[in-house]
């Protein structure tokens, strides 16, 4: 049989490329999402290790301000701990760079046995004239890893900014332990504490297990002698931890990739299902002949096997080729920021390659399956004559298994998430899209029967409207492709213009102010004191100026943490300063209310009127007595007033602030007075931004984020023209005996392609409306049940209009066109040798 294969691939070569590159680009954008996030959690896993060393246990603090040292002693004494080293760890930056570092103060003796990889080699007198082992104990020297040593030499003096507080230091000495691109600073643990404000703190404690000691029970007895502020963490918590961080984006990228698969996977049915409606006779003779059901039904199915291989394999280097490129342009966060100056290396997954492999393969195979049936099942007899559509003009398209398809997937959106992801919602689209398809002939009939039951003045449009109407099952054959495609890109489309312009609305909201401060960097890193805010206060032109803070709070140690958020609100008033969903409710006597982002509110299992305790000193109970809304951090945001979050933490430091200007100031001049107000170490690395500013930043971080989303529509767009392309054209190539007798009995060739191009327009329109019909429904799917279980963020619908007007355009064009073209071809055929198998 394999002559025969390569026959139909000779004569239909477009076709099975088409089909092909579909396989081919759904394998291609899964295998490489898969990739860059394996690679980006790599790498990632890599650096915790590098900062955390080789403690078996550590305990760390679940917010910056870190614990009281005392606990030190009590770990260190603890049953099952052999060794136990204190560390101060602080964010950090360098002045003039934008990449965060970690500051790591240790102690020398102790981290030795702990912690070895993290200590520093110091440079002797002769490389530089610094160093000797006297500078691990010297208050002004650091060791800094291979990142930070580019352009730098021992005995430079490298500027350090943490705690708010700004400190030159000089370089001992290079980390050896320490792999390239990891950002990090190690100095004597009394230096750190004293230089950067930490005396009496540590951020962490790592310990060292006694042999034999059961890692579980150590960690349940040490435990229970932690304070509030500190938790005990393993590495497997971290990875956990870090693994949660992208695990919502990295699984919808892949779920968004494999449905570019499944829209392979109908293009794949269009073309054979073409293919044997073409070569039904051709079939119905090898029957005559004796080859029975089961070749013939082999004998498609190899096809289809052979085009998803080919596809598979190109899709596998073509993903090769996107991940490398990808890691190399966009990181391996893909422009999301979950693994900001992260530039992994590629890592190859054999495993994943064959699971992508076989899905391609699959993919093509189920797509070739019911053509192969139609194949087997034909009669002989009806066969050898009938070129046409199988189903009787006369007989009504069924709708009861498309309405099934249906019902079952606007059931799956009404489910929960499984284990935190919407992967019943990635079901119910994909139930939706087989649904949309299988109604296609039903639909291709009622959308033409208007116009079918009219006595059209022009006998061309009458002859392509009642061909389409009279031939539903090849009409749903060519719309297939142009229905998969076009629902998938609109869904998207959709989804990505409504999370846009909420976030524009949002930043509206959230941005009322004239000027934008921040103080020193990184809220966490820098901030000003309280004098410092009353001298930014009283700058000329200032009318009122908000002060803000925010510090990461880990809620448990393997999630994320949230964002702690000062914000200068009052208890009666939170409107003002907060996008609320909903009122806000008072909060009971002696409990603090807070504030919840909806996100904090979705994974932390949140409510309003919801008590519950806080990890802060003291353990202090808080009221939930609002919700809000927040685009800005995926792992959610907790508000307090400024007054008690300075309670309650005991920091008064504030590391951001927006200013109204007077009526009549300029922004620029008020500007310059608030600069000149701050001390000059921190003047010199205060960010001030305007609103639209601001705005255009975010939007710009919001587009890099969907960039990989936007390449999927694009994708979506020219795999969906391929097919109409393709499809329109092998299905007119397949009618030349019908275009010949229509010669015959006196018909144009111009009228012929007018009619070929009528015929075009109507599938492209038929084509157009059920595709934006599915792709609009298929996008309330994606916004109010996979974006809230993934990201947990809610939105608006927003409609891309101008877009729907291009691919609407743009599809009825292609299809005529297609239409147009392929028939000129078939009618360069001589009109009797075209019928002559008739005589």
């Amino acid at each position: 049989m394999l002559w025969l294969i390569l026959g139909e691939w000779r004569s239909q070569p477009v076709r099975v490329v088409t089909a092909a590159l579909a396989i081919a680009v759904g394998v291609a954008l899964g295998f490489a999402v898969h990739l860059i996030n394996a690679s980006a959690l790599t790498e990632f896993s890599k650096a915790i290790s590098t900062v955390n060393g080789d403690a078996d246990l550590q305990v760390q603090s679940v917010a910056p301000v870190g614990f009281d040292e005392g606990l030190y002693p009590k770990l260190a004494r603890a049953p099952g701990v052999a060794l136990a080293s204190p560390v101060i760890q602080l964010t950090a930056v360098v002045p003039g760079e934008d990449q965060r570092l970690t500051l790591i103060g240790l102690d020398i003796f102790r981290a030795a046995a702990v912690t070895p990889n993290l200590l520093g080699r110091p440079s002797g007198a002769g490389e530089g004239g610094f160093g000797g082992a006297g500078a691990v104990f010297d208050e002004n020297s650091a060791f800094v890893s291979p990142a930070l040593m580019e352009g730098r030499k021992p005995g430079d003096v490298i500027v350090i900014a943490a705690g708010g507080r700004t400190v030159p230091l000089t370089i001992a000495g290079p980390l050896p332990a320490v792999g390239e691109g990891r950002r990090i600073v190690v100095m004597d643990i009394a230096a750190a504490q004293w230089r950067f404000g930490q005396i009496g703190k540590l951020q962490r404690i790592d310990l060292k297990l006694r042999q034999g000691a059961d890692p579980a029970a150590t960690r349940a007895a040490l435990t229970k002698l932690l304070p509030p502020g500190a938790e005990v963490v393993t590495q497997e918590s971290q990875e956990r931890r870090s693994d949660s961080l992208s695990r919502a984006y990295r699984v919808n990228l892949n779920m968004l990739a494999l449905m570019a698969l499944l829209t392979g996977a109908f293009l794949v049915f269009s073309a054979q299902s073409l293919s044997v409606a073409r070569r039904r006779a051709q079939f119905a003779l090898l029957r005559v002949l004796g080859v029975n059901r089961r070749a013939l039904l082999v004998q498609v199915l190899a096809e289809g096997g052979i085009v998803g291989a080919v596809g598979s394999a190109m899709g596998l280097g073509l993903g090769l080729l996107l991940a490398d490129t990808a890691l190399r342009l966009l990181g391996g966060d893909l422009g999301s920021g979950f693994f900001q100056g992260a530039r992994p290396t590629l890592i190859f997954a054999p495993i994943a390659a064959g699971v992508f492999f076989v899905l391609g393969l699959a993919c093509a195979l189920v797509g070739s399956l019911i053509p192969a049936r139609e194949a087997a099942n034909a009669q002989p007899a009806v066969a050898l004559k009938n070129v046409g559509d199988a189903i009787d003009p006369s007989a009504r398209p069924g709708i009861r298994l498309a309405l099934i398809l249906l019902g079952l997937g606007g059931a799956c959106a009404f489910a929960p998430a499984v284990y935190g992801l919407p992967l019943l919602g990635y079901v119910s689209m994909a139930l939706l899209l087989a649904g949309g398809v299988a109604a296609m002939p039903w639909l291709a009939r009622l959308l033409l029967s208007p116009l079918e039951a009219r006595a059209l003045k022009s006998p061309v449009a009458e002859l392509a409207v009642r061909r389409l109407w009279g031939a539903p099952s090849q009409a749903a054959v060519a719309l297939c492709g142009i229905v998969a495609s076009t629902s998938l890109m609109i869904a998207m489309a959709v989804m990505v213009s409504s999370f846009r312009g909420s976030v524009d609305d949002w930043l509206g909201q959230v941005l009322p102010d004239d000027l934008y401060i921040r103080f020193a960097g990184p809220s966490e890193v820098g901030g000003l004191d309280a004098a410092g805010q009353a001298k930014v206060a009283a700058a000329p032109g200032v009318a009122a100026v908000h002060f803000t803070r925010q510090t990461p709070l880990r809620l448990t140690s393997d999630a994320p943490p949230v964002a702690l958020v000062a914000q200068p609100i009052t208890r009666d008033n939170p409107g003002a300063r907060v996008p609320l969903i909903g009122a806000s409710r008072p909060a009971p006597a002696g409990l603090t209310p807070i504030w919840v982002s909806e996100p904090a509110a979705w994974l932390n299992h949140l409510k309003v009127g919801q008590t519950l305790e806080l990890p802060l000193k003291g353990r202090p109970k808080a009221f939930v007595a609002g919700l809000w809304r927040d685009y800005a951090r995926q792992n959610g945001a907790v508000v307090l007033t400024s007054d008690d979050y300075s309670r309650l933490t005991g920091d008064a430091l504030r590391g951001e602030a927006s200013i109204e200007i007077e009526p009549g100031a300029k922004v620029e001049t008020v500007s310059a007075a608030v600069r000149a107000a701050l001390p000059p170490e921190v003047a010199a690395r205060t960010q001030m931004l305007r609103p639209g500013q601001i705005r255009a930043i975010a939007l710009g971080l919001f587009d890099r984020s969907f960039a990989i989303t936007y390449g999927l529509e694009l994708v979506a767009i020219l795999v969906g023209l391929a097919g109409v392309a393709a499809t329109v054209s092998a299905q007119t190539l397949a009618r030349t005996k019908e275009f010949g007798m229509l010669r015959h009995l006196g018909v144009r060739k111009r009228q012929i392609t007018a009619m070929l191009a009528i015929e075009g327009a109507l599938l492209g329109t038929v084509g157009v409306a059920a595709g934006l019909t599915l792709g609009l429904i298929m996008s309330q799917v994606l916004i109010h049940v996979v974006n809230p279980q993934s990201f947990h963020w809610t939105m608006q619908t927003r409609l891309p209009w101008g877009l729907f007007a291009v691919v609407t355009v743009t599809l009825i064009a292609a299809s005529a066109g297609a239409a147009l073209l392929a028939g000129r071809r078939a009618l360069s055929m001589d009109a009797v040798r075209a019928v002559r198998e008739d005589w």
